[in-house]
């Protein structure tokens, strides 16, 4: 087990070792103790764990301790002392935490958070049959292009058009919840870049203009990042996820209104890089 997690369990062990627990709270420590055990990217479970009520107050907690240990430059000879420290700090919120949230509650939250990460970026139809004109419409009115410069070129079909574009959703989503915490090299961050780049030119050649800008937008941003030139904070990562939606969402052809998410990504554009939509 990695040593982070190895802190922080043994932080979370120590706080609960102080307080004098019944046979539910210790099953919650329990299970706090085994989610980050089981945790792919520890940074990123404590970011979605920061934004669900119930577990938001010891996240933020937890997420401290996470930093220092990943971001900050830890003195190995004052180590013991420090882990003192964050352990004390632990108790009272980890007591808090205890009180208002049961085994089921944990559970369920955890499932609700789950379930919200994976609906935002859920790609599967819900009506092929059913295009949304409002969609495109919404795409228009930004990118101010003639109604046929939209209409897709045959020169992919669109099944193999759809396969192409949503292939890298899903590991570029898993790319995002790493990049926080650093879990994610140069190279795959170039790489990423490279076929954004493929995508956006793909995009542009088959009518889309929406989906040429997001994927320009994601592979100049991954390409900043691997240079050093883009310091990834919270909103950098939910503007580069709104840029994924908006793809997922045109492509699918989703009925649904995304005018917040393309919002998201040109204040971002315009912001980073000067990208006008």
């Amino acid at each position: 087990m990695e040593l982070v997690k190895v802190y922080l369990i043994q932080s979370i062990t120590t706080a609960a070792n102080n307080l004098r627990l019944n046979a539910q709270q210790i099953e919650v420590v329990g299970l706090l103790r085994e989610t980050i055990i089981n945790a792919e990217d520890i940074g990123a479970e404590l970011l979605l764990m920061k934004k669900t009520t119930e577990l938001s107050k010891l996240a933020i907690r937890l997420s401290e301790i996470h930093t220092f240990l990943t971001q900050g430059k830890v003195d190995f000879i004052k180590i013991s002392e420090q882990f003192r420290e964050h352990s004390r700090y632990l108790i009272r919120d980890l007591n808090q935490f205890l009180e208002n949230v049961t085994p089921n509650i944990f559970k369920d939250a955890f499932l609700k958070m789950n379930n919200t990460q994976q609906s935002a970026l859920d790609i599967e139809l819900v009506d092929r049959s059913n295009l949304s004109q409002e969609l495109f419409d919404k795409g228009l009115s930004i990118t101010d292009e003639k109604s046929s410069e939209v209409q897709p070129k045959i020169t992919y079909t669109t099944l193999d058009f759809e396969k192409k574009i949503l292939s890298p959703i899903k590991s570029l989503d898993d790319i995002l919840k790493k990049i926080p915490s650093g879990n994610v090299s140069d190279q795959e961050l170039k790489h990423t870049s490279e076929l954004m780049t493929e995508h956006a030119e793909l995009s542009s050649q088959q009518g889309f203009k929406v989906l040429s800008q997001m994927h320009n937008l994601i592979a100049r941003s991954f390409d900043a990042i691997s240079k050093g030139n883009l310091i990834v904070d919270k909103t950098i990562v939910e503007s580069l996820r709104a840029c994924l939606i908006v793809i997922v969402a045109v492509v699918k052809r989703k009925d649904v209104d995304i005018t917040g998410y393309l919002n998201r990504a040109e204040e971002f554009g315009n912001k980073y890089f000067q990208q006008n939509f």
